[in-house]
């Protein structure tokens, strides 16, 4: 499998790109956010790719990072979901966005995608629930970046007892409101645990 690609970036659209690597120009298809990301036309770029290999094409496909890749594996893993559907919701939403809808089952975010229909954004949240974590950094989630010092601790500490990031994000971020974020670490995850 090829899994990175780097050299003279050739051509480059929204859709698709050419990198020419060894002597070789390879067209990649490429999201939106990964096309976004790119040099200039003439400039070294480094991208990594996925092979998917059909009865009559090998196709490449190129990402900004292992992690968008990862997310678009594991969403052609899903049934009915082909490598153009992935690119077309890794195009409009971010990682970020595409956990936050999966994890909390908020098909009305997937299927506002053009391609994505009521059936295939629930079998996109029923398949996927719980499988995009570590493929999202830490602190992007739900505005993590916002918390205070004793958020962090609370959070820290609800990860600790075993409860999922969302989770125990969705619970901080809840008891934070309702308080005006005064609160001490161990009264903020008394309380988030109660609210559970």
């Amino acid at each position: 499998m090829i899994a990175q690609l780097e050299g003279k970036l050739l051509e480059k659209s929204p859709s698709a790109v050419v990198i020419s690597a060894g002597g070789v120009g390879y067209q990649l298809a490429v999201p939106l956010p990964t096309f976004d990301s790119l040099p200039s036309v003439g400039e070294q770029a480094r991208l990594f790719t996925y092979l998917h290999v059909r009865e009559d094409a090998l196709l490449l496909y190129g990402f900004s990072s292992r992690e968008q890749r990862g997310t678009f594996e594991k969403m052609i893993s899903v049934s009915g979901v082909g490598p153009r559907l992935a690119l077309a919701i890794l195009s409009g939403l971010s990682p970020e966005q595409l956990f936050t809808a999966v994890e909390t089952g908020q098909t009305s975010i997937l299927d506002r995608i053009p391609g994505v229909g009521k059936k295939t954004a629930e079998r996109i949240v029923l398949e996927l629930k719980g499988k995009l974590g570590g493929l999202v950094p830490l602190g992007e989630v739900a505005g993590a970046g916002a918390l205070s010092s004793e958020g962090g601790e609370a959070l820290a500490a609800l990860l600790s007892l075993g409860f999922s990031r969302l989770q125990a994000e969705k619970a901080v971020f809840k008891v934070l409101e309702k308080s005006g974020g005064q609160l001490e670490t161990t009264e903020l995850v008394r309380r988030a645990l109660a609210s559970m």
